[in-house]
């Protein structure tokens, strides 16, 4: 869903470099430079309003964190949340998510987590999921040799769809819920994202799986 124009945040933006990044094509392995210190990076793509991924890196200040996300809109918001945190293990990211092996480096991620991603139902539209092979591919390049991908998503022939993408792929699943929120073990340290929380609510059962390469 397209957020709207936010008339302040391009001004947010260029007052806040330090927080995010509009320009990363030279960032290659060199992501870790804009922490406190080096950690383990997990990087979440489409970040939407930043509930997830700001969060994550409040409850786990033994890793860095990248929030990504297309939209100037939706990016501002979760740097107007950072500027009030200023959270030393997260960095902001403006870009776009096709590119993902010409922002990081072979190797430069630990995990990834895909949140709610456009399920572009359309089969002329395939290509453009962000479980696509050509996507899987990226993820394989920057991930760690052990690097694992969570997924959570409330659109049934999206999970679908993913499953038997990755399956193809040669990917591991190593977790897997057709109903998180039910499912005591995993959901006991979910944390819920806008649309997860919105969707919940209205009956939509939440699906869930982690997996590796």
């Amino acid at each position: 869903m397209r957020l709207r124009n936010k008339p302040w945040a391009k001004d947010m933006i260029n007052d806040n470099l330090d927080l995010i990044s509009i320009q990363p094509e030279n960032m290659q392995g060199k992501w870790q430079a804009r922490f406190e210190k080096k950690q383990p990076l997990y990087l979440e793509l489409g970040s939407g309003k930043g509930a997830f991924i700001t969060e994550l890196a409040r409850r786990n200040p033994q890793n860095n964190y990248i929030a990504m996300e297309v939209q100037e809109g939706a990016i501002a918001l979760i740097l107007k949340k950072q500027v009030e945190n200023k959270l030393p293990n997260l960095q902001l990211l403006l870009a776009n998510g096709s590119n993902l092996s010409d922002l990081f480096a072979e190797g430069e991620v630990t995990g990834l987590y895909l949140n709610f991603s456009d399920p572009w139902p359309k089969t002329r539209h395939v290509k453009r999921r962000l479980t696509y092979k050509s996507f899987l591919e990226q993820y394989k390049f920057v991930l760690q040799d052990d690097g694992k991908i969570e997924f959570k998503t409330d659109n049934q022939g999206l999970f679908e769809y993913s499953l038997v993408s990755m399956n193809n792929f040669g990917m591991k699943f190593e977790e897997l819920s057709l109903d998180l929120h039910n499912d005591e073990k995993l959901n006991e340290d979910n944390i819920q994202t806008e649309y997860e929380e919105k969707f919940s609510k209205k009956g939509f059962r939440i699906n869930y799986l982690k997996a590796s390469f």
